[in-house]
């Protein structure tokens, strides 16, 4: 159970640390290309960076470069859905040419020819003041097949791009593309395993500002806390400094569920391990109460012959701790080969209760999101590990129970007169 609750604290801190410790902050009413409102500004993100307890904020300009704006291909065909997409804004009518055939459709007839343009997906761009995160990309990982991250710190003519932007267009590092109509050189190739995310262009935050004529905006932002039991306070705290200028949405729930069963486990192991500890204390009582009074006659000699009552509580004291000593050799060799199948059980246990409560809710998980399912999983992934402090600990509590449990019954044995004892015998 010590161990079992080691390495549940252990997956805790690792869990508050990184699932749930983000907020996203976006301007109002504006969810990627979609909604409305006025972009944030840089300015303002410094001032949420100033906030307690925020350890960093990721800022990013997103855009769709047309082929107004750039010579780059998509790598992704409109397909069926892109098509559908477009169809509520790409369709135009216009009269039919002398001779043409007049098109209608059910409900009525019409004078004039439906007109469908040919749709190609943009190409999305994204300037970022730090790419060390996959979402960047927009993957869960990133690799580079060629070349290397851009230096977000210099506001130069540089991108990343994704591997099927590359094959589609050709290119490789040191190639140039045009964008805005400047030319821009590609420094590297990533690949995120996402069709979408690998038609994107990564570039320096600064010089999509300026690109785009959009100096100082950006359109979302990441921010970074310390700690998951400190975002409801830097929540409140950016909602005060920008206002209505922003929607700020974190990850406080999906943090806290995926905690939850680890808490749980961590209350059953300290429980236990607390039942343990009482268990062999009594039990180690009781044993030396009993080899105590059947030793009367042999303490009576001793007190008879000299010994003191510190000496004779010594002696039993010693025999215990050492009684203490091979079991907990024998305790340790278990505990070693046990103690990760058992802290296994118990988050399991835990984890699929827990998962079983999300996913009775309406909706299930996708109401709650991809990053309550992805921190379900992970906190599955305990591995509990015997190591030297572990076992100082385990060694330091045995020997308190032993020294404990044997010292109340051998100094009360220790008080009695000899001849009280060689009287009774």
């Amino acid at each position: 159970m010590l161990v079992a609750r080691q390495a549940v604290q252990d997956k805790i801190t690792t869990v508050k640390s990184s699932i749930g410790n983000t907020i996203a902050v976006s301007p109002a009413g504006a969810r990627g290309f979609e909604g409305g409102g006025e972009a944030l500004t840089s300015a303002q993100m410094n001032t949420v960076n100033s906030i307690t307890n925020v350890t960093g904020v990721t800022q990013t300009l997103s855009d769709r470069l047309t082929s107004t704006d750039t010579n780059l291909q998509s790598a992704i065909t409109a397909g069926s859905l892109g098509a559908r997409a477009q169809n509520n804004s790409g369709v135009g009518f216009a009269a039919p040419p002398e001779g043409g055939t007049i098109r209608s459709d059910a409900s009525s007839t019409s004078a004039f020819t439906q007109i469908t343009r040919t749709f190609t997906p943009p190409v999305t761009i994204t300037g970022a003041n730090d790419v060390s995160s996959a979402s960047i990309y927009g993957g869960d990982s990133v690799t580079f097949t060629s070349g290397q991250a851009i230096d977000v710190s210099k506001d130069e003519n540089i991108a990343a791009i994704g591997k099927g932007l590359a094959e589609k267009n050709n290119l490789s590092v040191g190639s140039t593309f045009t964008a805005y109509g400047q030319t821009v050189t590609v420094v590297g190739v990533y690949d995120t395993g996402n069709t979408f995310a690998n038609n994107g262009v990564i570039m320096p935050l600064a010089a999509v500002q300026r690109l785009s004529s959009q100096v100082g905006q950006i359109t979302s932002a990441t921010v970074t806390v310390n700690s998951v039991d400190n975002i409801d306070g830097v929540v409140t705290a950016i909602k005060a400094a920008l206002g209505a200028t922003a929607d700020v949405v974190s990850n406080q729930t999906s943090a806290k569920t995926a905690v939850e069963p680890l808490e749980s486990v961590k209350t059953i192991s300290t429980y236990s391990l607390l039942g343990a500890l009482g268990a062999g204390a009594i039990i180690i009582l009781l044993t030396m109460m009993m080899i105590v009074r059947e030793r009367r006659r042999e303490i009576g000699v001793m007190k008879a012959i000299g010994s003191s009552n510190a000496k004779t509580m010594l002696q039993f004291v010693s025999e215990a701790v050492t009684l203490t000593l091979l079991g907990l050799f024998v305790g340790i060799f278990i505990g070693i080969f046990a103690a990760q199948p058992i802290t296994k059980m118990l988050v399991n246990n835990s984890s699929s209760s827990a998962t079983t409560q999300v996913q009775g809710r309406p909706g299930g998980f996708a109401r709650s999101g991809s990053t309550t399912s992805t921190a379900l999983r992970s906190v599955k992934n305990v591995q509990a590990s015997v190591g030297a402090t572990t076992i100082a600990e385990g060694v330091g509590i045995a020997f308190l129970i032993a020294i404990i449990g044997s010292a109340a019954p051998a100094y009360v044995i220790s008080k009695i007169r000899p001849a009280e004892v060689m009287r009774a015998d």
